[in-house]
């Protein structure tokens, strides 16, 4: 009925924003009448960023952070003054911003791309876990931060990592974040001053 009383390209904006996370059906229609009634140069950088985007981003080969098409590798692997012997093992891209607002961390980075989840057919052979050993023995590695979500899944991630390496009969140091962040959010959402206790409190496994 709702389709019928509005414009068929409103209603098609409403079911495309429909589908980001975290946006329900009132949300997208908030957002759609906002870019309506916005000047149409709102709208066009939008559809820009949006047309450009798959094409501009690439994963680092090295981190698998997101990095621009033209760069090699990500440029808080390559920069001198970071360790390489440290590395901080997130689930996704956007974590490390989190961890990097706190601007206590000076090591490198390891993006997974998830977290173990059966109910999601997520499974270790998904991840980036081979690439990760390669990266200890390589970069000599002596410490693995498991920066991993405070949720289940994150916690199953954690415990398969540190059995695998353990079983895989590699030497280092692991540490998961201390408990400063709250059961349930996602790095990406906790605060710097959570984040900051999280690394400084840090455990050893």
């Amino acid at each position: 009925m709702a389709s019928q009383l509005l414009p068929k390209a409103l209603t098609d904006l409403i079911d495309e924003l429909g589908k980001l996370p975290g946006v329900g059906a009132r949300t997208a229609e908030r957002y759609a009448y906002f870019l309506l009634k916005a000047d149409s140069r709102v709208a066009d950088k939008l559809s820009s960023s949006l047309s450009t985007v798959h094409a501009n981003v690439k994963q680092c080969p090295v981190t698998f952070a997101l990095i621009d098409a033209d760069e090699d590798v990500s440029a808080l692997y390559s920069d001198s003054s970071r360790d390489k012997s440290l590395i901080a093992v997130v689930e996704e891209p956007l974590d490390i911003v989190a961890l990097e607002r706190t601007g206590q961390y000076k090591g490198t980075y390891h993006v997974l791309g998830g977290a173990i989840s059966p109910i999601d057919g997520v499974g270790p052979e998904q991840l980036h876990i081979p690439q990760l050993i390669e990266r200890i023995k390589k970069d000599e590695v002596k410490e693995l931060i498991i920066a991993t979500n405070a949720s289940v899944e994150g916690e199953s991630t954690a415990l398969f990592l540190q059995k695998y390496i353990q079983d895989a009969g590699i030497e280092v140091s692991m540490s998961r974040l201390a408990r400063g962040i709250p059961v349930g959010v996602d790095l990406e959402y906790a605060d710097q001053i959570t984040l900051s206790h999280a690394l400084e409190g840090r455990r050893a496994l």
